[in-house]
């Protein structure tokens, strides 16, 4: 079976721009209470480098985020931030340390979104070396390019929302189930108490009725 141009540029676009993504790490990870995540990455000089985070579940949806450099310098700092995105360029090469704490929890766990891209993404080949103009093709080819970016970035949030919002959804499904229970129990503890008192009262015998039948 023999594709069509248009397959093939579309085949070929999708498999560049899956080549293209090995500069970027996306990681979802659970992060239990009191305790505190590091992950390091070998950054070279003069390298550009994005951090990009969100809470996705857990407690007040925050936690500390910190970057550090090889040389133990702080570069970013964040307390009890639920999402951020921060760009920095990398001063000296070494293992740089990307941490996130939720020591200040003392029961509740988060799930945690991270993206880190590390340098600029490389052009497509043929396309960044070349000094003519680039032809209809070329052109269409890097739109599309840049527009299957922005598609997975867009995906990415919309994926992180509607977590975020069934979790809560489901958090609220689950008061509302426990605090209806506890209601229900009230009630019948209510009624069962009511029935009981009204009952006493019905086989009580009053004092003159006790005394009449000792006359007798």
């Amino acid at each position: 079976m023999i594709l069509s141009k248009k397959n093939l540029l579309f085949s070929f676009l999708f498999s560049l721009h899956c080549i293209c993504l090995v500069n970027s790490i996306e990681l979802t990870f659970e992060l239990q209470d009191k305790a505190k995540d590091c992950y390091y990455e070998n950054i070279e000089k003069n390298t550009s480098v994005t951090l990009e985070y969100q809470v996705v579940t857990g407690g007040q949806y925050d936690v500390d985020v910190i970057i550090e450099s090889p040389l133990k310098e702080i570069l970013y700092r964040q307390v009890k931030s639920q999402f951020d995105s921060h760009t920095f360029v990398a001063t000296v090469s070494g293992p740089y340390a990307i941490c996130f704490s939720n020591e200040f929890s003392t029961f509740s766990h988060k799930l945690v979104y991270m993206d880190l891209q590390v340098g600029e993404e490389d052009a497509l080949p043929g396309i960044g070396e070349q000094v003519t103009v680039m032809t209809q093709m070329e052109s269409t080819s890097q739109d599309i390019h840049e527009y299957l970016n922005k598609i997975i970035d867009y995906q990415t949030h919309h994926r992180l929302k509607e977590a975020q919002s069934r979790k809560r959804a489901e958090d609220l499904n689950h008061h509302v189930a426990l605090w209806s229970a506890t209601e229900t129990i009230a009630i019948l503890l209510v009624a069962i108490m009511q029935v009981f008192m009204l009952k006493r009262f019905f086989t009580e015998k009053s004092p003159t009725q006790t005394q009449y039948k000792s006359m007798y």
